[in-house]
């Protein structure tokens, strides 16, 4: 029996992975993103689809698991000052928009025609955002470190921190024949507060006094399963001890990553807690999609679907309307809007607590939870819509001067991290200079310090003449794209053949197209960078200056080679001459042999 029982534990394990290995590379491919592929996969698994998984609520536990550890690698994220930095942002802006939007969400109750109490608590629990669906959305986009994910951040925080003080409302909502309970809760009020507080602060004091010595120690120790297994009991450890406390789970995680953003051993802890984090956030979407109660839907599908829209709806109004008052763009405060209009996990928690208080009855509970589950499951379907249809907002050019009759005996054509070191010694010399470049933020960068660089694009004539390429003595084209280095050298060699032709090349095979275009003079990107660091390798070896000298000046004639030969008979002609470690171990029996270039 005990063995038919592991087999039936296994089969669940062998299809929620299955699901997910089919279905998320599925829905990405389809362009519809990884969240909305997990919930279609939980749905059709659980006992509302094929009924392959009978108890979705055990896994939902269980997989909650992973918001902790996602926010655990946010706080890691955030240094102290960070947060701090942050405060206006969690506790205004997120009070704010937490108040306003509960007000209109209880007046759209009301209009359902449900009493103030089921209303308050319905709108309450639909204010909470879904933590797991917006951070998962706002990496994928890769906009957590930008300054509007940022404020999403900031009022997630907020909202996990409301969870605390709606329990206890809901307790104090309770009808009068649980006026005993409601009494004895009241009673022992100042005695959860205490254990909140103390909670609070003996993570703090862990935070600051145990955890950066205990991971010295283990780092001593040179053992990496413990390591990982010491990451785990931090994540852990930090959410056992706020939800003995009755605060959130995700917010003693999130706590705990901030105490360590400034340990040294910060990204061995993320990088332990990555696999984990991801696992068991999609078995979270997995079991939030196997929640969703399609026979409720179906037998009250009128009231669900119109919950659905007017709540996501007014939702979305509220938080547009909050973020422009807070001075908000137009499109960050559109794409707050989309990105936040859904319920959350914690409102599952806000209505199973209502229920046992009896100021929801089973009915509206689960009608609450089918709308809050299908706002999750639109959220990531609303985000794809928004950004197709959503316009591209315009690139200011205040301040930016185009390029117009400038003259300079040299001319820059790109000013990225290769332009801005290749221009150096033209202006140590004292001549005349020209910058052009496309890319507006890089121009607005470089006049903060102290450059002037003009808006152009190398790749028309009419710019380049603009620019005072017919009277250059030399450009330099430093772009950071190889088809528009190749385009701007062909251009210039017919237009300007006046001007020696200096062009930055990113691979052999551009080396050979460049050729072509007869330029000057061309260099690949990183070859010098590393014959440097090879003739410091061979140094390292114990070779004198001159024989490092004469190796590497042999590796430059090979090079040189080489190159003829790929000229005259494609990329692969010259590999002959690439030193492998095989060819290296047999010179080395006739002598020291050179680096591998």
């Amino acid at each position: 029996m005990a063995v038919e029982g592991s087999a039936g534990d296994l089969l669940k394990v062998v299809t929620l992975l299955g699901a997910a290995v089919v279905a998320v590379p599925l829905f990405k491919r389809l362009g519809l993103g990884s969240v909305l592929g997990y919930l279609a996969a939980g749905l059709a698994i659980g006992p509302f689809g094929m009924g392959l998984i009978s108890d979705p609520a055990t896994i939902l536990h269980t997989a909650e698991l992973g918001v902790v550890m996602y926010l655990f690698v946010i706080g890691l994220e955030m240094q102290p000052s960070h947060l701090w930095s942050l405060r206006r942002a969690i506790f205004g802006l997120g009070s704010l928009q937490v108040v306003v939007c509960g007000l209109l969400l209880t007046g759209v109750g009301l209009a359902f025609g449900f009493p103030l109490g089921v209303s308050f608590v319905s709108a309450m629990g639909f204010v909470l955002t879904s933590t797991a669906v917006v951070m998962q959305l706002l990496g994928e986009r890769g906009d957590m470190a930008q300054p509007r994910g940022q404020k999403i951040v900031a009022i997630l925080l907020f909202e996990d921190l409301l969870i605390v003080p709606l329990l206890a409302v809901v307790t104090f909502m309770a009808p009068p024949d649980l006026a005993g309970p409601v009494a004895a809760a009241t009673s022992s009020r100042w005695g959860t507060i205490g254990m909140a507080l103390g909670s609070l602060v003996a993570l703090v004091a862990a935070g600051v006094w145990l955890l950066n010595p205990l991971f010295r120690v283990l780092a001593r120790a040179k053992a990496r399963e413990v390591m990982t297994a010491a990451a785990l009991l931090v994540v852990l450890g930090a959410a056992l001890l706020m939800q003995v406390g009755g605060l959130s789970m995700a917010m003693g995680a999130f706590l705990a990553g901030v105490l360590l953003s400034e340990s040294t051993f910060r990204h061995q802890l993320e990088a332990d807690i990555e696999p984990f984090r991801g696992l068991l956030l999609g078995l979270f979407f997995l079991s939030v999609g196997m929640s969703l109660d399609l026979a409720a839907v179906a037998s009250n599908w009128p009231i669900i679907v119109a919950g659905v829209l007017a709540m996501m709806v007014v939702k979305a109004l509220c938080i547009y309307g909050v973020a422009r008052f807070a001075k908000s763009s137009h499109a960050d405060a559109l794409d707050r809007a989309v990105l936040m209009a859904q319920g959350g996990e914690f409102a599952f928690v806000l209505f199973a607590a209502a229920l046992g208080a009896k100021v929801i009855d089973p009915v509206v509970n689960a009608n609450m939870t089918a709308i809050v589950v299908l706002s999750m499951a639109l959220t990531p379907l609303v985000v794809l819509v928004h950004r197709r249809l959503a316009t591209k907002p315009g690139v200011s050019m205040e301040g930016i001067e185009a390029v117009n009759g400038q003259a300079a005996s040299v001319l820059v054509i790109g000013f990225g991290r290769f332009g801005q070191i290749a221009s150096q010694g033209v202006i140590a010399r004292g001549a005349s200079i020209t910058i052009i470049d496309n890319n507006v933020q890089m121009i607005r960068d470089a006049e903060a310090y102290g450059f002037k660089v003009y808006y152009g694009d190398g790749c028309r004539a009419d710019v380049l003449h603009a620019a005072g390429a017919h009277t250059a003595q030399a450009i330099l084209v430093c772009v950071d794209n190889k088809d528009a280095a190749t385009r701007v050298a062909e251009l210039a060699k017919t237009e300007f053949p006046q001007a020696e032709l200096l062009v930055r090349a990113f691979d052999r095979e551009h080396v050979l197209a460049l050729r072509k275009a007869d330029v000057s003079y061309l260099v690949r990107e990183t070859f010098e960078s590393a014959m440097a660091m090879g003739r410091q390798a061979v140094l390292t070896l114990g070779a004198e200056e001159e024989e490092a000298t004469a190796i590497m000046e042999h590796l430059r004639q090979r090079d040189a080679e080489r190159m003829d030969m790929e000229a005259a008979g494609g990329l692969f002609a010259g590999r002959s001459l690439v030193l492998g470690r095989t060819l290296a171990r047999k010179e080395s029996q006739d002598g020291p042999a050179p680096a591998a270039s």
